[in-house]
This record gives C-alpha cells, structure tokens and sequence, in this order.
C-alpha cells in the first residue's frame, strides 16, 4: 500500500513538472486530472466489458498503467488484451 502511494505521489509530481516545463496554466490540476481521467477510462473499460467483449482485470498493474499512462495506458492495455 506505502508504495503505491508513492509512485502516485511520484507520477503527480512527474506529471505536474512535465506541464510546468510546457509552461501550461494550472500544471497540478492538469497532472490530477490526467492521473484521474486514466482510473476513469479503465472504469468505465470494466464495466463495458459485458457489451464489449474487452476484459482488462483490475490489479494493481492496470490501475498502476492507467494511472501512470492516463488514456493512452488504458488503450495500450485494450490493445494488449486483444492479443
């Protein structure tokens, strides 16, 4: 549990740099944003699994990919289920 909240604080932290060295407005609302927009996508993923037939099991890898990816984590997952 210590370290999942670590490589959440530590993407944060990543993220809110990479948005303040692009020299964007609100650089932390923009980084929690991302983080929460990726748990959201893996979400909304599992529940349309039934509908969609793509099933991504939440673990603590997923929600790590999608945390630390945001939607492009999440559609890396949806491809790599496929295979």
């Amino acid at each position: 549990m210590l370290i999942a909240f670590i490589v959440s604080v530590g993407t944060f932290l990543v993220f809110s740099f990479i948005h303040f060295a692009a020299k964007k407005k609100k650089p932390f609302k923009r980084a929690l944003l991302s983080m929460v927009l990726g748990l959201l996508t893996l979400g909304v993923v599992d529940l349309l699994a039934g509908l969609t037939g793509v099933y991504i099991p939440v673990t603590w890898l997923t929600m790590g990919t999608s945390l630390v990816g945001g939607i492009p984590g999440v559609a890396l997952l949806v491809l790599l289920s496929a295979f």
